[in-house]
Parts: C-alpha cells; sequence; structure tokens
C-alpha cells in the first residue's frame, strides 16, 4: 500500500509531469514504491547510477549508458511507457550541457508516456531548470509504516516476540521511540535491540536514534535534566507554559484548540533563557532538539538550504517535539548584507525557516532564544511567527531570593542558614547566572580555607564581582525600550519597579 508521499508521486506520474525530484536517503523504499506505481500503471521501470549504467526491466545492465548524457539520449529516444528513476544525478546538473539536455528532454516528454525521476538526498537544482523540475521530499517513514517493520521484526524472531508487542500501549512506546529513523535504520535498530535485550528495548532504540540525528551535524537531540524547579521566578512565563502543555493530546484536538506555534525568549544575558528551553522539555516530557544554526551553514553551495531543510524534517518526523535555536540573531546575523557578502545564502536559509515556521502544520514547538533582538529582521517578530513573545529582565528581589535559595540547595547547602534578604539586597543588578556564579566562586573560597561555605563568603564574592549590567548599561537600556510595547513580561515582578521605589523614597 503506497503511503501519501507516494500517492502524490503516483499523481504527478499520471498528470505526465516529465521531470520529478525527489529527496530521499531511502533508496530501497522509493523504487519499491515506484515499482508499484509501474506495476499498477502498466509502466515499465528503468533504474540508472553512474556505476552501473542503466537497469532494464528484466534486471540487465547497459553498461554503456553509464554516462550522464547518453542515458538522456536513451532516454529521448525510446518510445515506451516508461519511468525512468536516475540515481544520485543531481552532481552532473552543473553541467550546460546536461542542463540544455535536460530542457529539451521536459519539452519532448510532455508528449509522450515517459516520466524522468531523480532520486537523490540532496536537494541540488540550476536556476534555469527550476521551473522544469517538480521536487518532493520524501517523508520518513511514519506510524503506520514502522508499526509494520515492528511486526515483520517480530515475526521473524517468534510468537514470544509477536506476544511483547501485541500490547498496544507497549507498541506506541516502541514506534515512538522510532519515529525520525528512517526504514533501514529502524529495521536495523530493532533488530541490535533484540540482539542486545531479547526484546524490543526502549532506551537502545532512543540512544541509536540520538546518534542518528547527531550524524547530520545540524541537529543535537538533548537530554533535558533540567526542569522548572530550578528556574527562578519568571511566573507568567512558567503559568503560559503550564496551560499550553496539555494542548498536546488528542483531548484538546477535540476541544478546537490548535498545538502551541512556539515562543521567542529574549532579555538580557544570563537570565535564564535557556535553562528554560531545557526545562520545556522535561516539563512537557518532549524530546527536544537543539538546532545549531551556525552548522546550517556550509561551504558548498546549496549545502545549506538543505541542512535547514533536512533539520525541520527530522524534527517533523518525531513530532510531537520541541525545536530549540539558541541565541537566534548570531545564526542570521548579516542578512541585510547577505547578497553582497555569501551570494543570498544567509537570507535563503532565513526564508525558507521563515516559510516553515508560519506554514508549519506539525506539532513542533519552536523555542527560539535572543540576546539583541535589534539583530532579528523585523518579519520574524511579527504575529503568526510565534505564540508569544516574553521579555526575560534582570531578576527582582523575591526572584534573586528564589536563585540564591535553589542553587544553594542545588550545592546540598540548607538555604535557611544564609540572610538571603540580605544578599538579595546586595545583588541589585545581577543576573541569574551571576548568583550562581556567586555561590561557585564562594564555594571555591571555602573549600580553600578548608571551612564550610558562610555568609561572609558570599558577601565577599558579591562585593568584587561587577555585574554585566554596569559593563552593559546602554544595550541593556535598549533591549527594555523595545520590549515595553513589544513584549509580554515572564515575571510577575520587575526588576525596575524595585528601582522606581528607591526613586520615589530619594524624591521624598
Amino acid at each position: 500500500m503506497l503511503n501519501k508521499t507516494a500517492k502524490t508521486v503516483e499523481t504527478l506520474i499520471r498528470a505526465r509531469y516529465p521531470l520529478i525530484y525527489i529527496v530521499s536517503f531511502e533508496e530501497n523504499r522509493v523504487c519499491n514504491a515506484m515499482q508499484q506505481i509501474a506495476s499498477a500503471r502498466d509502466k515499465q521501470l528503468y533504474q540508472w547510477s553512474v556505476t552501473e549504467g542503466l537497469q532494464m526491466q528484466d534486471g540487465t545492465y547497459l553498461a554503456e549508458f553509464k554516462d550522464p548524457v547518453k542515458v538522456l539520449e536513451y532516454i529521448l529516444q525510446q518510445s515506451v511507457n516508461g519511468l525512468f528513476i536516475l540515481k544520485d544525478y543531481h552532481p552532473y546538473m552543473n553541467d550546460p550541457v546536461v542542463i540544455r539536455k535536460l530542457r529539451d528532454l521536459s519539452r519532448n516528454l510532455k508528449l509522450t508516456m515517459k516520466n524522468v525521476i531523480f532520486l537523490s538526498p540532496m536537494l541540488k537544482i540550476p536556476g534555469e531548470l527550476e521551473k522544469e523540475i517538480s521536487v518532493v521530499d520524501y517523508k520518513l517513514p511514519d506510524k503506520e509504516d514502522l508499526e509494520q517493520i515492528v511486526k515483520a521484526i517480530a515475526e521473524t524472531v517468534g510468537e514470544e516476540r509477536l506476544d511483547e508487542i501485541n500490547n498496544k500501549d507497549f507498541l506506541n512506546k516502541v514506534i515512538e521511540a522510532a519515529l525520525g529513523l528512517t526504514a533501514e535504520e529502524a529495521e536495523n535498530v530493532f533488530a541490535k535491540s533484540i540482539v542486545e535485550n531479547g526484546n524490543f528495548n526502549l532506551k537502545t532504540i532512543l540512544a541509536e536514534k540520538e546518534q542518528i540525528i547527531r550524524k547530520s551535524g545540524v541537529l543535537e537531540y538533548y537530554h533535558a535534566s533540567e526542569n522548572m524547579k530550578e528556574v527562578g521566578g519568571l511566573e507568567q512565563l512558567k503559568d503560559w507554559l503550564s496551560k499550553r502543555g496539555k494542548a498536546f493530546s488528542p483531548a484538546a484536538r477535540e476541544f478546537g484548540l490548535p498545538e502551541p506555534r512556539g515562543i521567542l525568549l529574549l532579555g538580557i544575558p544570563g537570565c535564564g533563557k535557556s535553562l528554560t528551553a531545557k526545562a520545556i522539555s522535561s516539563m512537557w516530557q518532549l524530546p527536544l532538539l537543539k538546532l545549531d544554526v551556525g552548522k546550517v551553514f556550509s561551504s558548498l553551495v546549496g549545502s545549506s538550504e538543505e541542512n535547514v531543510r533536512r533539520a525541520i524534517a527530522t524534527a517533523e518526523s518525531i513530532a510531537p517535539s520541541i525545536l530549540w535555536l539558541d541565541e537566534m540573531e548570531k545564526g542570521f546575523s548579516g542578512l541585510g548584507s547577505s547578497g553582497q557578502t555569501d551570494g543570498g545564502t544567509t537570507a535563503r536559509v532565513f526564508g525558507t525557516f521563515l516559510t516553515w515556521l508560519q506554514e508549519k502544520k506539525s506539532p513542533v514547538f519552536v523555542v527560539a532564544t535572543c540576546n539583541n533582538v535589534k539583530e532579528l529582521p523585523p518579519e520574524l517578530l511579527r504575529k503568526g511567527r510565534f505564540d508569544e513573545i516574553f521579555f526575560v529582565d534582570l531578576p527582582s528581589k523575591d526572584e534573586r531570593k528564589d536563585i540564591f535559595r535553589i542553587h544553594l540547595e542545588k550545592r546540598h547547602r540548607d538555604s535557611t542558614q544564609f540572610d538571603l534578604e540580605k544578599l538579595a539586597e546586595s545583588t541589585k543588578e545581577f543576573a541569574g547566572s551571576e548568583l550562581e556564579e556567586i555561590i561557585v566562586s564562594a564555594l571555591y573560597d571555602a573549600f580553600d580555607e578548608g571551612s564550610d561555605l558562610k555568609q561572609a563568603h558570599l558577601e565577599k564574592t558579591v562585593a568584587s564581582m561587577i555585574p554585566l549590567s554596569k559593563t552593559m548599561g546602554d544595550q541593556i537600556k535598549g533591549i527594555r525600550e523595545w520590549a515595553k510595547i513589544r513584549a509580554k513580561k515572564a515575571s510577575n515582578s520587575s526588576w525596575e519597579d524595585e528601582n522606581i521605589g528607591v526613586r520615589k523614597l530619594e524624591i521624598r
């Protein structure tokens, strides 16, 4: 039975689209689907590769057609109802002769019953052929596909394994653990799991999946050990996230709720944006994928665009999931001069991501963090891209007390033995990461003295530390001014409110 993507290809074939480009790593899976389509449409199937030549309907090879130009001439001359699959043909599309041949082929094939399918894991189409070729991204196996693979492997090892996956809850967990893998990768990891553990082991599947995702070099499967209890303050943000976490359930769809799209966390460096992004994964019990925007950009022309498309496809394949972009402005810096500095690569990559962000239908929740909002392009900030934009300011007095308490208890100290009120009062312009560093530095001092951590150690460290708010005063003021009318406060109380109170006292 054909999946949705294969049916899309079949529709294009029936509509006599001459040149179709299928993007997929799964050669065998795609070729098997094309064989089904060819049989159903009474077409002859031919497969070509530069190493083996042209494979005929009976399985024999014509080695004389290994040349990428000669095979196009052969296709043009044949009077058959045929489907021609050209594997990894994209490197030859830079040749002016090949480009011209393909344009001729496109014009002539419209009057025949022949279709050419380019099958490659990379999407590389020269500008001259953009209007001639239809592109189809062949989706990774969905839950139904993976269920068939699980049951097929279970049958090969006997009835005992088959009985195990008859438990629907267990079967669903195995399938969800394998989402994002190709069919071949799923088969391999299921077989590995049975060999190592004697059954379908979720930890083995997830560990293998993590390694496979890392191979992309763009996405990182992040194991979030952080939770919301480790995030001090930010009550409004936490409340917002708590309400949205339930919206991924089937009950929410029945109620009429859409899946949350994402949030942009902007604000002062070191105030908990990245920590919150990690904690959302634990809070919602969803996989967290970190997208390294810097690694998206490759030296090879066209590779950067392909990298971001592949990252998006992977995130969608394991949805519901969380896609985290840390310090987003650094990844897309230089957007305005992209045409002069990098041939427009940054602009194209950003455009691809922006379109997906606006049009995405899959439950991938995007968490983007940003320190300097002025470096972000304005089109990213308009409504519809993100559900909400939150501004994370320097922690208020109550939040500073909470942060001191969290980090003291995290390091096995009784927070009630310290004067948190005094510490919070003396660290008025400190960021959350700086409060943590105060404790760490004080611990070093105490350890060096051979004593336990005391209030005096903390106060001494506070007195010697210059906060970032002092050295970046103008930039922070600019961020605050921007956020006042364009973003929602992440906290109930504000650092700025404290200063207003101080100024009122001084006036009196």
